[in-house]
């Protein structure tokens, strides 16, 4: 790799380095704009951007520090949606992700599937007679 720089009193590795650090931070961005949506903002004022992107930051350290406490194995994406699909329901968060992927886990409070067929009319199997 070839690096320019103006900065003649540093070495190589040094500047290598510091690019290597502001590259982390350019990943730390995007990733809590593509999983937080932090694209689009609510308000256009000062206040409210400052609120919305603190709101962001908080739930973004909370999560990362509830994914390392139960030792989520899954990737940070995976941890925000299962959290989103189950954001109304009344579990704790630890339960939920100890139960992720297995098929030990309690789903007494999974909702059942809607009714697939209408009401009235019965169903009948395929070469069954009517």
């Amino acid at each position: 790799m070839v690096f320019l720089t103006s900065n003649t009193q540093w070495s190589a590795s040094s500047v290598a380095d510091l690019y290597r650090c502001r590259w982390q931070i350019e990943v730390f961005f995007k990733q809590i704009k593509q999983t937080l949506q932090l694209a689009d903002f609510l308000g256009h004022n000062v206040n409210a951007v400052q609120w919305q992107t603190g709101m962001a930051l908080l739930v973004y350290v909370l999560l990362r520090f509830q994914a390392w406490h139960s030792r989520w194995v899954h990737s940070f994406s995976r941890l925000l949606t299962l959290l989103r699909s189950a954001l109304w329901q009344r579990r704790r968060i630890d339960e939920l992700l100890d139960s992720y992927g297995t098929a030990t886990g309690c789903f007494a409070c999974m909702g059942t599937p809607a009714q697939s067929e209408l009401p009235g009319f019965d169903i009948f199997a395929v070469g069954q007679p009517i």
